[in-house]
Protein backbone atom coordinates (compact mmCIF):
# COMPACT_ATOMS: atom_id res chain seq x y z
CA UNK A 1 0.00 0.00 0.00
CA UNK A 2 1.56 3.28 -0.91
CA UNK A 3 2.15 5.99 2.12
CA UNK A 4 0.23 8.59 2.69
CA UNK A 5 0.97 12.08 1.77
CA UNK A 6 2.14 14.19 4.50
CA UNK A 7 -0.63 16.34 5.28
CA UNK A 8 -0.50 19.45 6.71
CA UNK A 9 -3.39 21.89 8.22
CA UNK A 10 -2.53 25.51 8.09
CA UNK A 11 -4.55 28.04 9.76
CA UNK A 12 -3.79 31.63 8.64
CA UNK A 13 -4.39 33.82 12.31
CA UNK A 14 -3.80 37.76 12.65
CA UNK A 15 -4.67 40.53 14.96
CA UNK A 16 -5.64 42.71 12.45
CA UNK A 17 -9.21 42.88 11.34
CA UNK A 18 -11.40 46.00 10.07
CA UNK A 19 -14.86 44.44 10.96
CA UNK A 20 -13.89 42.67 14.47
CA UNK A 21 -10.19 43.88 15.64
CA UNK A 22 -8.76 41.25 17.90
CA UNK A 23 -11.57 38.54 16.77
CA UNK A 24 -9.17 35.93 17.24
CA UNK A 25 -8.18 36.60 20.31
CA UNK A 26 -11.87 36.75 21.76
CA UNK A 27 -13.07 34.44 24.55
CA UNK A 28 -15.81 32.48 23.58
CA UNK A 29 -16.86 29.77 26.80
CA UNK A 30 -13.02 29.95 28.30
CA UNK A 31 -11.36 29.40 25.61
CA UNK A 32 -9.93 32.19 22.69
CA UNK A 33 -12.06 31.23 19.51
CA UNK A 34 -8.05 30.93 17.87
CA UNK A 35 -7.49 27.57 20.30
CA UNK A 36 -11.29 26.19 19.50
CA UNK A 37 -10.56 26.43 15.62
CA UNK A 38 -6.56 24.81 16.65
CA UNK A 39 -8.02 22.07 18.92
CA UNK A 40 -10.53 21.08 16.07
CA UNK A 41 -8.37 20.97 13.40
CA UNK A 42 -5.75 19.02 15.68
CA UNK A 43 -8.81 16.31 15.72
CA UNK A 44 -8.90 16.21 11.82
CA UNK A 45 -7.71 11.96 11.79
CA UNK A 46 -5.74 12.74 8.47
CA UNK A 47 -3.51 15.63 9.48
CA UNK A 48 -0.23 14.77 10.08
CA UNK A 49 0.69 18.13 11.42
CA UNK A 50 -1.97 21.59 12.29
CA UNK A 51 0.63 24.47 11.54
CA UNK A 52 -0.68 28.42 12.30
CA UNK A 53 0.85 30.89 9.98
CA UNK A 54 0.81 34.37 12.01
CA UNK A 55 2.19 37.28 10.83
CA UNK A 56 5.47 38.41 11.64
CA UNK A 57 5.87 41.40 14.18
CA UNK A 58 5.43 41.96 17.76
CA UNK A 59 2.35 43.04 17.29
CA UNK A 60 1.09 39.02 16.33
CA UNK A 61 3.28 38.23 19.19
CA UNK A 62 -0.12 37.47 21.51
CA UNK A 63 -1.23 35.02 18.33
CA UNK A 64 2.00 33.09 17.82
CA UNK A 65 1.89 32.63 21.68
CA UNK A 66 -1.71 31.61 22.08
CA UNK A 67 -1.33 28.92 18.53
CA UNK A 68 1.12 27.39 20.40
CA UNK A 69 -0.87 27.40 23.36
CA UNK A 70 -3.14 25.26 21.75
CA UNK A 71 -0.67 22.59 20.48
CA UNK A 72 -0.13 24.24 16.77
CA UNK A 73 3.47 24.55 15.18
CA UNK A 74 3.78 28.05 14.63
CA UNK A 75 5.22 29.75 11.62
CA UNK A 76 5.93 33.38 11.36
CA UNK A 77 5.73 35.03 7.65
CA UNK A 78 4.08 37.72 5.34
CA UNK A 79 1.51 39.93 6.52
CA UNK A 80 0.70 40.92 3.21
CA UNK A 81 1.28 38.15 0.99
CA UNK A 82 -0.61 35.59 2.66
CA UNK A 83 -0.13 33.55 -0.16
CA UNK A 84 3.95 33.19 0.33
CA UNK A 85 3.15 32.89 4.00
CA UNK A 86 1.56 29.55 3.40
CA UNK A 87 3.85 28.01 0.96
CA UNK A 88 6.63 28.72 3.26
CA UNK A 89 4.67 27.18 6.16
CA UNK A 90 3.93 23.95 4.28
CA UNK A 91 7.86 23.84 2.93
CA UNK A 92 8.38 24.39 7.14
CA UNK A 93 7.11 21.16 7.81
CA UNK A 94 7.66 19.07 4.88
CA UNK A 95 3.88 18.84 3.68
CA UNK A 96 2.86 16.61 0.80
CA UNK A 97 -0.44 18.27 1.11
CA UNK A 98 -2.13 21.22 2.50
CA UNK A 99 -5.96 21.81 3.99
CA UNK A 100 -6.22 25.50 4.34
CA UNK A 101 -8.64 26.55 7.14
CA UNK A 102 -8.62 30.14 8.75
CA UNK A 103 -8.95 30.90 12.24
CA UNK A 104 -12.19 32.74 12.14
CA UNK A 105 -13.49 28.93 12.19
CA UNK A 106 -14.01 27.95 15.59
CA UNK A 107 -16.85 25.45 14.75
CA UNK A 108 -14.76 23.73 11.86
CA UNK A 109 -15.96 19.88 12.41
CA UNK A 110 -13.40 17.84 11.56
CA UNK A 111 -15.37 14.73 10.82
CA UNK A 112 -16.57 17.09 7.38
CA UNK A 113 -12.20 17.85 7.12
CA UNK A 114 -11.67 14.47 6.97
CA UNK A 115 -14.58 13.32 4.23
CA UNK A 116 -13.18 16.25 2.30
CA UNK A 117 -9.37 14.78 2.20
CA UNK A 118 -11.36 11.19 1.46
CA UNK A 119 -13.11 12.69 -1.49
CA UNK A 120 -9.99 14.10 -3.02
CA UNK A 121 -8.16 10.64 -2.67
CA UNK A 122 -11.43 9.26 -4.29
CA UNK A 123 -11.53 11.75 -7.25
CA UNK A 124 -8.04 12.11 -7.81
CA UNK A 125 -8.90 15.71 -8.07
CA UNK A 126 -5.83 18.43 -7.93
CA UNK A 127 -7.73 20.61 -5.59
CA UNK A 128 -11.13 19.85 -3.83
CA UNK A 129 -13.09 21.92 -1.61
CA UNK A 130 -16.75 21.85 0.46
CA UNK A 131 -18.01 24.89 -1.18
CA UNK A 132 -18.13 25.29 -5.24
CA UNK A 133 -21.01 25.61 -4.83
CA UNK A 134 -21.35 27.09 -1.24
CA UNK A 135 -24.10 24.04 0.66
CA UNK A 136 -22.57 23.41 3.86
CA UNK A 137 -22.84 26.59 7.35
CA UNK A 138 -20.80 29.64 6.45
CA UNK A 139 -17.48 28.54 9.11
CA UNK A 140 -17.24 24.88 7.92
CA UNK A 141 -15.18 25.68 4.92
CA UNK A 142 -11.63 24.14 4.10
CA UNK A 143 -9.74 23.13 0.59
CA UNK A 144 -7.16 20.32 0.04
CA UNK A 145 -4.22 20.36 -2.46
CA UNK A 146 -0.76 19.69 -3.32
CA UNK A 147 1.96 21.49 -1.61
CA UNK A 148 3.09 21.38 -5.86
CA UNK A 149 0.61 22.96 -6.69
CA UNK A 150 0.68 25.77 -3.93
CA UNK A 151 4.13 26.46 -4.79
CA UNK A 152 2.90 27.02 -8.58
CA UNK A 153 0.30 29.68 -7.31
CA UNK A 154 3.56 30.93 -5.45
CA UNK A 155 5.31 31.63 -8.13
CA UNK A 156 2.53 32.83 -10.72
CA UNK A 157 -0.62 34.73 -8.78
CA UNK A 158 0.04 38.11 -9.42
CA UNK A 159 -2.97 40.18 -8.30
CA UNK A 160 -3.14 41.51 -4.49
CA UNK A 161 -6.10 39.33 -4.54
CA UNK A 162 -4.52 36.12 -5.38
CA UNK A 163 -1.68 36.90 -2.84
CA UNK A 164 -4.30 37.70 -0.11
CA UNK A 165 -6.64 34.82 -0.49
CA UNK A 166 -4.34 32.14 -1.29
CA UNK A 167 -6.30 30.34 -3.06
CA UNK A 168 -8.56 32.21 -6.31
CA UNK A 169 -5.33 31.78 -8.72
CA UNK A 170 -6.24 27.73 -7.98
CA UNK A 171 -9.59 27.35 -8.06
CA UNK A 172 -9.60 29.96 -11.52
CA UNK A 173 -6.62 27.63 -13.76
CA UNK A 174 -8.75 25.64 -16.26
CA UNK A 175 -5.78 22.90 -15.97
CA UNK A 176 -6.46 22.27 -12.52
CA UNK A 177 -9.49 19.71 -11.76
CA UNK A 178 -11.32 20.48 -9.12
CA UNK A 179 -13.81 18.55 -6.77
CA UNK A 180 -16.14 19.40 -4.05
CA UNK A 181 -17.97 17.52 -1.49
CA UNK A 182 -21.53 19.46 -1.47
CA UNK A 183 -23.39 19.34 1.81
CA UNK A 184 -26.93 19.52 2.70
CA UNK A 185 -27.61 22.78 1.14
CA UNK A 186 -31.40 24.57 2.05
CA UNK A 187 -31.41 25.50 5.34
CA UNK A 188 -27.92 24.57 6.41
CA UNK A 189 -26.29 26.41 3.69
CA UNK A 190 -28.06 29.76 4.79
CA UNK A 191 -26.39 29.24 8.68
CA UNK A 192 -23.35 31.51 9.39
CA UNK A 193 -20.90 29.99 11.93
CA UNK A 194 -18.08 31.82 11.30
CA UNK A 195 -16.90 34.91 12.92
CA UNK A 196 -16.36 38.11 11.19
CA UNK A 197 -18.79 40.14 13.04
CA UNK A 198 -19.85 41.57 16.13
CA UNK A 199 -23.29 39.35 15.83
CA UNK A 200 -21.16 36.34 15.41
CA UNK A 201 -19.48 37.30 18.31
CA UNK A 202 -22.81 36.93 19.87
CA UNK A 203 -23.70 34.04 18.06
CA UNK A 204 -20.87 32.30 18.80
CA UNK A 205 -20.86 33.13 22.75
CA UNK A 206 -24.11 31.30 22.97
CA UNK A 207 -23.41 28.26 21.08
CA UNK A 208 -20.91 27.85 23.50
CA UNK A 209 -22.43 28.46 26.64
CA UNK A 210 -25.22 26.72 25.90
CA UNK A 211 -24.06 23.79 24.62
CA UNK A 212 -21.27 23.91 27.79
CA UNK A 213 -18.68 20.79 27.78
CA UNK A 214 -20.44 19.13 24.59
CA UNK A 215 -19.32 22.53 22.83
CA UNK A 216 -15.58 21.16 22.59
CA UNK A 217 -16.80 18.09 20.66
CA UNK A 218 -19.62 19.04 19.01
CA UNK A 219 -20.35 18.41 15.41
CA UNK A 220 -21.79 20.28 12.80
CA UNK A 221 -25.16 18.37 13.40
CA UNK A 222 -24.99 18.98 17.09
CA UNK A 223 -24.81 23.24 16.71
CA UNK A 224 -27.32 23.07 13.69
CA UNK A 225 -30.12 20.63 15.96
CA UNK A 226 -29.26 23.33 18.56
CA UNK A 227 -29.87 26.32 16.26
CA UNK A 228 -33.11 24.69 15.23
CA UNK A 229 -34.07 24.36 18.81
CA UNK A 230 -33.46 28.00 19.76
CA UNK A 231 -34.12 30.42 16.52
CA UNK A 232 -33.41 32.84 19.08
CA UNK A 233 -29.80 32.02 18.91
CA UNK A 234 -29.80 32.08 15.10
CA UNK A 235 -31.56 34.54 14.81
CA UNK A 236 -28.24 36.42 16.45
CA UNK A 237 -26.39 37.13 13.11
CA UNK A 238 -28.94 35.85 10.49
CA UNK A 239 -28.59 39.39 8.95
CA UNK A 240 -25.36 38.82 8.44
CA UNK A 241 -25.32 35.95 6.14
CA UNK A 242 -23.70 36.79 2.88
CA UNK A 243 -26.48 36.01 0.08
CA UNK A 244 -23.64 36.96 -2.57
CA UNK A 245 -21.57 33.75 -1.44
CA UNK A 246 -24.91 31.65 -1.13
CA UNK A 247 -25.64 32.98 -5.03
CA UNK A 248 -22.01 31.84 -5.81
CA UNK A 249 -21.83 30.66 -9.58
CA UNK A 250 -18.11 28.16 -8.76
CA UNK A 251 -18.87 24.84 -9.92
CA UNK A 252 -16.02 22.26 -9.54
CA UNK A 253 -15.81 19.91 -12.22
CA UNK A 254 -16.49 17.19 -9.91
CA UNK A 255 -19.64 17.28 -6.84
CA UNK A 256 -20.34 14.47 -4.62
CA UNK A 257 -23.99 13.19 -4.25
CA UNK A 258 -25.42 15.83 -1.12
CA UNK A 259 -23.99 14.80 1.86
CA UNK A 260 -25.31 14.88 5.43
CA UNK A 261 -25.11 16.61 8.63
CA UNK A 262 -23.46 13.83 11.07
CA UNK A 263 -23.18 13.42 14.65
CA UNK A 264 -20.46 11.54 16.61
Amino acid sequence: MAERPRTAVIVQARRGSTRLPDKVLMDLAGRTALARCLVRCRRIDAADVVVCAVPKGVENDPVAAEAARAGAVVFRGSETDVLARYAAAARSVGAARVMRITSDCPFIDPAICDRVIAYAEQTGADYTCNNMPPSWPHGLDCDLFSSDLLYSAEKNATSDYEREHVTPWIRTRDSVRKASLVGPGGLAADQRWTLDYKEDLLFARSVFDTLGPAADTAHAADIMALVLRRPDIADMNAGRVDAARIGAGEQADIVSAPQRLEAA
